[in-house]
């Protein structure tokens, strides 16, 4: 009887263990040598991290804004409706020269002020030198000597299973380490709205750890810790972090450009699996089926048609069409990509030199937040006939509002909309949108709020 009982137990502990999060453990060696500490790796790369705290002052609305209403129910005056709200995150030292500094947009993107403390405890004022919400990346810049940096490795050339360290300042606790290892790459649909192909980790990543660093065993950038996903708003095991091929070429865009120079393939599509490809007569298990292609674009220019089904960019599987999205939408204008794609079921090759996104499309987002997870571009049957929606993601806000893809919006609060300028201008910075859309055959109209 006490033997049946000791083994429940057991049975009981063990279960209750393996539910935990389990954590990596320290590497035998690295590089052919014994390992019996991090600690000369955390002290070499430790100084470049830092802490970041900003500022910003948040107007809320007063319901009770009119002054008879004010007066009438004794309330103070409160001309501004306006208050201060801090934060922090964390950002990484990538050039000691210049003082520029990675960091995610999430954490800096709306501050006021930015303020960064090093490891010695030197604070300096940090001003912003781009952002990309899209990617979650930011680069920030300081004025002062003798920084510390840490060396960008190559973040294509990590596997699944390498062991990291994570540094940032989870919860406002300076300089904390963690360790971990790689546990998957490629992690997409974290942000509907945005491009992600994520390194995924079981290093401890926190509140406070956004704009961290992942470090390798050999001291390099990895990664810029970005997002964990959580039940309770705490580690479970599973973090995030921007790649550093992705964050380099952001950041080299910023400071050559002073903005980003998205590519763009200029094609409409959606995902198709082996069941509507063997409609089409194609023998195929997925890809993204091109239902449109813009006028004078890459996808034009490089020979490819509607109804073709691109199934690898760069020797990169496409499974589906955000998959294709987030591929394209990570490089640059003027790249040439590779383009694997089916036709009448051969397999054919092209290449294009990608258009730049900025000139022929606009992210809802940018417009208005009850837009978000929309994409617009210019009308495909006439230059000057409003805006079409290209895409819009299953579930987002705009998608939750009604919107579809392949809608044409003609006017905005009554006013005609004839291109993507018209669009930006009318629509921009509005609380409230009404959108006279020309779905098919019908009209209606659509409030965005």
């Amino acid at each position: 009887m006490m033997t049946k009982t000791r083994l429940t137990f057991a049975a009981v502990l063990l279960a209750l263990l393996s539910m935990a999060p389990t954590q990596a453990v320290l590497p035998h060696s690295v590089n052919g040598k014994p390992v019996t500490s991090l600690a000369p790796l955390v002290e070499a790369v430790a100084p470049a991290v830092v802490n970041i705290r900003v500022s910003q002052t948040i107007t809320r609305r007063n319901p009770f804004g009119d002054d008879a209403f004010r007066r009438f129910f004794g309330m103070p005056d409160s001309p501004s409706g306006s208050r201060e709200v801090a934060s922090a995150g964390s950002g990484v030292i990538v050039d000691a020269k210049r003082g520029y500094i990675l960091t995610n947009h999430h954490v800096v993107g709306d501050a006021d002020t930015i303020r960064i403390s090093l490891i010695d405890g030197t604070i300096l004022d940090a001003e912003i030198v781009g952002s990309d919400p899209a990617t979650d990346i930011a680069v920030i810049k300081v004025e002062a000597e003798g920084l510390v940096e840490m060396p960008i490795g190559d973040s294509t050339s990590v596997r699944v299973g390498d062991f990291v360290i994570a540094i940032g300042n989870p919860f406002g606790l300076s300089h904390t380490v963690t360790s971990g290892i790689i546990s998957a790459l490629g992690r997409s649909g974290i942000n509907r709205d945005g491009y992600e192909d994520f390194i995924q980790t079981d290093a401890s990543i926190n509140p406070g750890n956004s704009g961290g660093a992942l470090v390798n065993m050999n001291g390099e950038l990895i990664g810029i810790n970005s997002a964990i996903i959580s039940r309770s708003g705490g580690n479970v095991g599973i973090g995030f972090a921007v790649p550093t091929e992705i964050a380099s070429s952001i950041m080299r865009q910023i400071l050559d450009f002073g903005e980003i120079r998205r590519g763009l393939l200029g094609v409409n599509i959606q995902t198709i699996d082996a069941e509507a490809a063997e409609a089409l007569g194609n023998d195929i298990d997925s890809g993204a089926l091109i239902t449109l292609i813009q006028a004078e674009s890459a996808a034009e220019n490089a020979g490819l048609q509607v109804g073709d089904i691109i199934v690898e960019i760069n020797d990169k599987k496409i499974t589906d069409a955000s998959e294709l999205r987030n591929r394209i939408g990570l490089l640059r204008s003027g790249d040439e990509v590779r383009i694997k794609y089916v036709r009448d079921n051969e397999m054919l090759m092209t290449s294009a030199e990608l258009g730049r996104a900025q000139d022929q499309m606009v992210l809802g987002e940018e417009i208005h937040p009850g837009l978000s997870g929309s994409v617009f571009a210019p009308s495909s049957t006439a230059s000057d006939d409003g805006v079409e929606i290209g895409e819009v993601q299953e579930g987002s806000p705009a998608a939750q509002r009604g919107l579809r893809t392949g809608d044409l919006i003609t006017h905005v609060n009554r006013e005609r909309v004839r291109n993507l300028k018209d669009f930006r201008a009318v629509a921009g910075n509005q609380r409230i949108l009404f959108l006279n859309v020309r779905r098919g055959d019908r009209a209606l109209m659509l409030q965005i709020r």
